[in-house]
């Protein structure tokens, strides 16, 4: 059992508060999932020519600023900007993902690559999903859309690569409710392709699964089409683009979802009481989602 939170704010003064907005909801899915906890936000875009890397280590006393320097001495090009909260980091450069992620391997194995983007940063961590919170300032940040995760761990270790979201591919993620009975064997098909995964996580298989599937041509409406015959299993699935917000359920619906759709926002979660304290709540419309169908809301 797990929680999944998403928010979209169309009311372009309300995206500077979407972090506060946000912080009851991923709290209130705390009795869903108390193990580690996760946010993915999309904001402002980098420059054309320019990735934000989204990095991870364990080591609370790691050097980062040792770690900009090498990049430098290393690569000679400059880190373009470089922000840091607890054991997190987002590095900004000119730089080809493969470049990075090959530097990054050989000199700091250590550190773990959370995601690649224009626009979307990612904090995932073990604890509580206040204590997650806290620890990276969820309440202060702002953006246009959000994907949130609270999980209970059942079927893989409680470690912040198993904690969602997961991604793949660049400004993109996924979030599950669930459990997949055919991650196995869809993880033999993509090794095939020449995917490599980082967790024995199922989540992570539906992940690269649809990632690849995008890849392969197929937007996303055709790729979780083709995921309604290759996902085995109980599932809902939120996801997160450059510019929307997708979710699904599985043919029997058997995971919960809410969602509220207001002039002024969309917002996701696994129980009402996670969107009962929005502004306004009351003139929202409120649904349960139908089985084996796709919502998605634009930016």
């Amino acid at each position: 059992m797990c929680g999944i939170v998403g928010l979209l704010v169309k009311n372009q003064k309300m995206r500077t508060n979407i972090g506060s907005l946000m912080l009851p909801m991923l709290i209130g899915m705390t009795e869903r999932g108390p193990d580690s906890a996760g946010l993915a936000i999309f904001g402002q875009p980098v420059a054309d020519d320019e990735r934000k890397f989204n990095l991870y280590t364990s080591d609370m006393d790691f050097n980062w600023q040792k770690l900009s320097h090498d990049f430098l001495t290393h690569l000679g090009s400059k880190v373009v900007n470089f922000t840091q909260k607890a054991n997190h980091a987002v590095l900004t450069t000119h730089l080809e993902p493969t470049t990075v992620k090959t530097w990054l391997k050989e000199h700091y194995p250590q550190v773990h690559l959370l995601s690649i983007g224009q626009l979307m940063d990612i904090y995932k961590d073990v604890g509580t999903p206040a204590q997650v919170a806290e620890r990276y300032g969820f309440e202060q940040m702002s953006g246009s859309h959000l994907v949130g995760h609270t999980r209970m761990a059942t079927e893989s270790a409680v470690t912040p690569a198993h904690a969602h979201p997961f991604t793949a591919g660049q400004d993109w993620c996924l979030v599950h409710n669930g459990s997949l009975s055919n991650a196995h064997n869809l993880r033999r098909k993509l090794n095939h392709e020449g995917i490599q995964f980082e967790t024995d996580n199922d989540t992570e298989a539906a992940c690269r699964y649809l990632e690849w599937r995008m890849r392969e041509g197929d937007d996303l409406k055709t790729a979780l089409e083709h995921g309604f015959d290759a996902l085995d299993g109980f599932y809902t699935l939120l996801m997160g683009t450059k510019d929307q917000l997708a979710l699904v359920r599985d043919p029997f619906a058997c995971k919960p979802a809410i969602v509220a759709e207001h002039d002024d926002y969309v917002a996701i979660a696994s129980e009402f009481r996670s969107l009962a304290h929005l502004p306004d709540i009351k003139n929202a419309k409120v649904f349960e989602p139908s089985p084996q169908e796709m919502y998605v809301w634009k930016v």
